[in-house]
């Protein structure tokens, strides 16, 4: 009985990218050992890039900041999508260029290009192709911590001429087309963290009914903000605590610092407020200059305003056909 040998499908990354990792959910349960969640930080659009694909919504994809990976494939015809407000191209033949279009199912053939070329106004966008990555997980996830070197790919970002191989299964795909733009909101919610009354009253009013700009000094781990001084009456330092993502911590200096995927599961920043798990998105996609207002909801608000982003990204997913 004579055998089929498989073809080798791979993407040969030819242009990394400035921040590209693979990601997913996430890995849970592991903080008490210093391991935090990981996983996307924007995470409607990873559920719409697996959700348009028709894939498990937990599919391993690849996420990049800015400017994304150039990507040469090697192989049989795949599916991809684009999400986030991305500007990128298809090239075919080494010639014909295509203006891809988010949150479409495109289709690539051997020696097919993509070419991610930046992210329009925000930060963060995700590629999901049809087929399966050979990744390993760590810990239930491949979530990849370049702090911690955890996750797939050792721990690292993509680099240049590296391959990502390709599990060809010939997944069933139509040419899916979902009508969706990432809107902007003014204010960025938030619940009073466990610290909120080591500040003084005057602190507390500016924290809520002033503006922060985004600095330059952020990434997965944490984003750093600007402004004016907040005073603490208590102590500029505590006994490390546990830190969850979107926890507002006050530096020494005055200025804030939010916890984002890759955060450290302890810290001795006193902590003022906590972004709600609903604008969470919204604020990973600020820019560097970008100007934050918050506003303080209670936790009852904010349990009912996860619920209708759970129910509004649903909404979103029946949609596809």
């Amino acid at each position: 009985m004579s055998m089929t040998k498989s073809k080798v499908n791979f993407f040969e990354v030819e242009r990394a990218g400035i921040n590209t990792t693979f990601q997913d959910s996430g890995r849970k349960n592991f903080n008490h050992i210093g391991i935090p969640i990981s996983g996307v930080m924007d995470r409607r659009n990873y559920i719409l890039a697996n959700a348009i694909l028709k894939k498990d919504l937990n599919s391993p994809v690849i996420e990049f900041a800015y400017q994304g990976p150039l990507l040469k494939y090697n192989g049989e015809k795949i599916f991809f999508v684009i999400t986030g407000d991305v500007k990128f191209q298809i090239i075919k033949n080494n010639k014909e260029i295509i203006i891809g279009e988010p949150y479409r199912v495109f289709q690539i053939k051997n020696n097919d290009i993509i070419d991610i070329l930046s992210t329009n106004k925000s930060v963060y966008g995700y590629l999901s192709i049809s087929e399966d990555l050979f990744l390993d997980k760590t810990w239930g996830s491949i979530s990849t911590n370049t702090k911690a070197r955890i996750g797939s790919n050792n721990g690292e970002k993509l680099s240049n001429n590296q391959k990502i191989n390709i599990d060809h299964k010939n997944n069933n795909t139509s040419f899916t087309k979902l009508n969706y733009i990432n809107s902007k909101i003014e204010y960025i919610r938030v619940i009073k963290s466990t610290n909120f009354d080591y500040f003084t009253e005057k602190a507390k009013n500016y924290f809520f009914n002033s503006e922060f700009k985004v600095t330059k000094l952020s990434d997965r781990m944490g984003m750093r903000l600007e402004g004016k001084n907040l005073e603490n009456k208590v102590s500029t330092n505590i006994k490390s605590e546990g830190l969850v993502k979107g926890v507002v911590q006050v530096t020494s200096d005055g200025n804030p610092i939010i916890m984002l995927a890759d955060h450290g599961t302890i810290g001795g920043y006193p902590k003022i407020a906590n972004v709600i798990s609903a604008d969470f998105d919204k604020l990973v996609q600020m820019t560097p200059g970008s100007i934050i207002k918050f506003k303080q909801v209670t936790l009852e608000e904010a349990e009912k305003l996860f619920k209708f982003y759970n129910l509004e990204t649903n909404n979103l997913i029946n949609q596809i056909s």
